[in-house]
């Protein structure tokens, strides 16, 4: 039994070797806050709507795209500055954060995710009434 359990680990190693290593890209993001809640835009381009993926969990917003890069069909590439197409990022959400009522919208490869502030901890004008 010895003997086999090394042949496995054996063959899962030559697998392990020849597989090229995956990397994910961090998009550059640029975060604001303002009264009202938190905006993010982040840069990813190449990436099509169809193939982000937003999701939150518990106090986590990810975002997660794989961009696709096109290339004629006769050429194939010698060298690439870049060779993962998968961008990949998370975010803790504060808990005054309301992430029931995330929006977000994708132009010209620019993210947009707004993250309101729950309403009870919002500023709030009082109104001041003369006696």
């Amino acid at each position: 039994m010895a003997e086999s359990r090394q042949v496995v680990t054996k063959e899962r190693s030559d697998i392990q070797e020849r597989r090229e290593p995956e990397f994910t890209l961090r998009p550059q993001v640029d975060v604001f806050e303002s009264a009202h809640g938190i905006t993010i835009h982040a840069d990813l381009p190449g990436v099509s709507s169809d193939r982000l993926n937003l999701q939150v969990d518990k106090d986590t917003l990810k975002i997660v795209g794989d961009a696709v890069i096109g290339a004629p069909q006769e050429m194939e590439p010698l060298w690439a500055e870049i060779r993962s197409t998968r961008y990949e990022r998370a975010f803790t959400l504060s808990a005054e954060l309301d992430p029931d009522n995330i929006s977000a919208k994708m132009k010209d490869g620019v993210l947009t995710v707004n993250i309101p502030k729950r309403e009870e901890v919002r500023p709030r004008k009082i109104q001041v009434r003369v006696a």
